[in-house]
C-alpha cells in the first residue's frame, strides 16, 4: 500500500473528516503533518473577531503529527507564520512515497519543496486559486508561479476555474487530476432532528412563515455583506421576506446600522455558529447567499454545505465554485460581482421563485462532490507518479 504524507497548516473542519474517510476506506496509508495547532486550541480568529475552537473532532480516526512551529508569531496571515524545522526529519522517519502539500505561502512550504526536489521525493500540490475577473497575472508573478508548479509531479484541481488557473500557468494536462472540493455529506443532511431544530430556530426569530435568505461566515468587506443588506432592503417584501446573518467580523457594526434602516423584523443577527450548529442554520433558510467579490472566495465550501441541505444558492460570478455548482435559474442564481443593479435583480428573482422544483437538481448536482470522488482524484495523481527512490537517505537539515 502506498504511503502518502499530507502537509497542512492546521486541523480544519473541512479536511479532518476527509482524512478520516481516507484512513477508513482508501487503499493508501496516510499521515497528516500539521504545522500549527490552530483549531484544536482556543485562539482568536482576527476576521471572525471570535475566540475559535471547533466543536467537532478534528484529530481522531487517522494518523497525524503536530510538528512544532517555532514562529515568533504563529499564523497563516504572514510568510514567517509557519516555521517548522523538524518537518523534514519527521517525513524522513515515516518514509512516504509522496507528499501532498496544501499551498505554498509559508517558509516551511518552500523549505519542503526545496528538500523534496533535492532528494527525489515526489510532491503533489493541492490548491484552489482562480483567475476569475483577472485577465492575466503580472509578468514576475506569473514567471514565479510557473517555476513553482514545475516542482510538483502532479497537481489536483478542485473545479473548472481552478483547472483553468493551473493550465494558464503551464501545468501540463497529464499532470492535472480532478479532486473536487467536498464536505462531509453525512454531517450536512436533512434529518427529523435537524428539521425540528430549524423549525424551532425560525419560531424563536419570529420567521415561521417568511422566506429566509441566509448569509453565514466572516463579516468582511470582500464577502459584501453590506451590499447584500442594501439589495435586500430595496427588493424584499417586508411581510414576506427576511435576511439572517450568522457569524461575526469587522463589518458587523456597519451592518447593524444599516439594519436599523430596514423594515422592522426583516433583519436578524445570530452569533458565530460552530460546525455542529450549521446544518440547522442552513435548514432554517430558503436561500443561501455568497456575494463575494475579487479573488477572495477561491471556492466557497459553504455552497457545498448549503446544497447538501437542499438549498439553492445566490452567488457572484467571482465565487470559485460557481461554474461547477451554481447554474443560473437551475441550482441557484448568479450575478456579476460589481453590478449592484444585477445583484438586486437576481435577489428579487430568487425571492419570487418557487424553489421546491429546484431541489432534485440541486441534490443531483452535489452528489459529484463527495470524499469518494475527491479521494479517487488524489489516488489517480498518486498512481501517476513514476517510482522514486525512498527518501530514507534524505538529510534532516533542510
Amino acid at each position: 500500500m502506498p504511503r502518502l504524507a499530507i502537509v497542512l497548516s492546521h486541523p480544519t473542519q473541512y479536511y479532518s473528516p476527509w482524512f478520516r474517510w481516507m484512513a477508513a476506506h482508501a487503499a493508501v496509508a496516510i499521515r497528516v503533518f500539521y504545522l500549527w495547532d490552530f483549531g484544536v486550541t482556543q485562539q482568536r480568529d482576527p476576521q471572525f473577531q471570535h475566540t475559535l475552537q471547533w466543536d467537532t473532532d478534528l484529530l481522531s480516526g487517522y494518523e497525524w503529527e503536530m510538528v512544532p512551529n517555532v514562529a515568533r508569531r504563529p499564523g497563516t496571515d504572514h510568510f514567517w507564520g509557519l516555521r517548522n524545522p523538524e518537518l523534514w526529519q519527521r517525513l524522513r522517519i515515516w518514509q512516504p512515497d509522496a507528499v501532498l502539500l496544501f499551498g505554498y505561502n509559508y517558509a516551511t512550504h518552500l523549505r519542503l519543496i526545496a528538500g523534496a526536489k533535492r532528494d527525489g521525493l515526489p510532491l503533489i500540490f493541492r490548491g484552489d486559486s482562480h483567475l476569475l475577473g483577472r485577465e492575466k497575472l503580472s509578468g514576475p508573478r506569473r514567471w514565479l508561479l510557473r517555476c513553482l508548479y514545475r516542482q510538483f509531479s502532479a497537481v489536483t484541481y478542485v473545479g473548472t476555474a481552478n483547472r483553468e488557473y493551473f493550465r494558464r500557468l503551464g501545468v501540463a494536462e497529464n499532470r492535472l487530476f480532478f479532486a473536487p472540493h467536498s464536505v462531509d455529506a453525512s454531517h450536512f443532511r436533512n434529518t427529523p432532528e435537524r428539521e425540528a431544530e430549524a423549525t424551532q430556530l425560525r419560531q424563536s426569530l419570529g420567521l415561521a412563515h417568511r422566506r429566509v435568505v441566509l448569509f453565514a461566515g466572516k463579516f468582511v468587506s470582500a464577502k459584501q455583506p453590506g451590499e447584500l443588506l442594501r439589495a435586500f432592503t430595496e427588493v424584499a417584501e417586508p411581510q414576506r421576506d427576511a435576511l439572517v446573518y450568522v457569524g461575526d467580523g469587522p463589518e458587523k457594526a456597519k451592518l447593524e446600522v444599516l439594519a436599523r434602516l430596514a423594515p422592522q423584523h426583516c433583519i436578524r443577527f445570530l452569533p458565530f455558529a460552530n460546525q455542529s450548529e450549521m446544518p440547522a442554520r442552513y435548514r432554517m433558510a430558503d436561500i443561501f447567499c455568497l456575494p463575494s467579490r475579487g479573488l477572495y472566495e477561491t471556492w466557497g465550501l459553504a455552497v457545498n454545505e448549503a446544497m447538501h441541505m437542499g438549498r439553492p444558492c445566490l452567488v457572484s460570478d467571482r465565487v470559485g465554485c460557481q461554474q461547477d455548482l451554481v447554474t443560473d435559474g437551475v441550482t441557484g442564481w448568479v450575478f456579476p460581482s460589481e453590478d449592484a443593479a444585477a445583484f438586486r435583480a437576481k435577489l428579487a428573482q430568487a425571492l419570487s421563485t418557487d424553489i421546491d422544483p429546484m431541489r432534485p437538481t440541486i441534490a443531483q448536482r452535489i452528489t459529484g462532490y463527495t470524499y469518494e470522488q475527491t479521494t479517487a482524484g488524489l489516488l489517480a495523481a498518486l498512481a501517476s507518479l513514476a517510482p522514486k527512490r525512498s527518501p530514507a537517505s534524505a538529510r534532516p537539515d533542510v
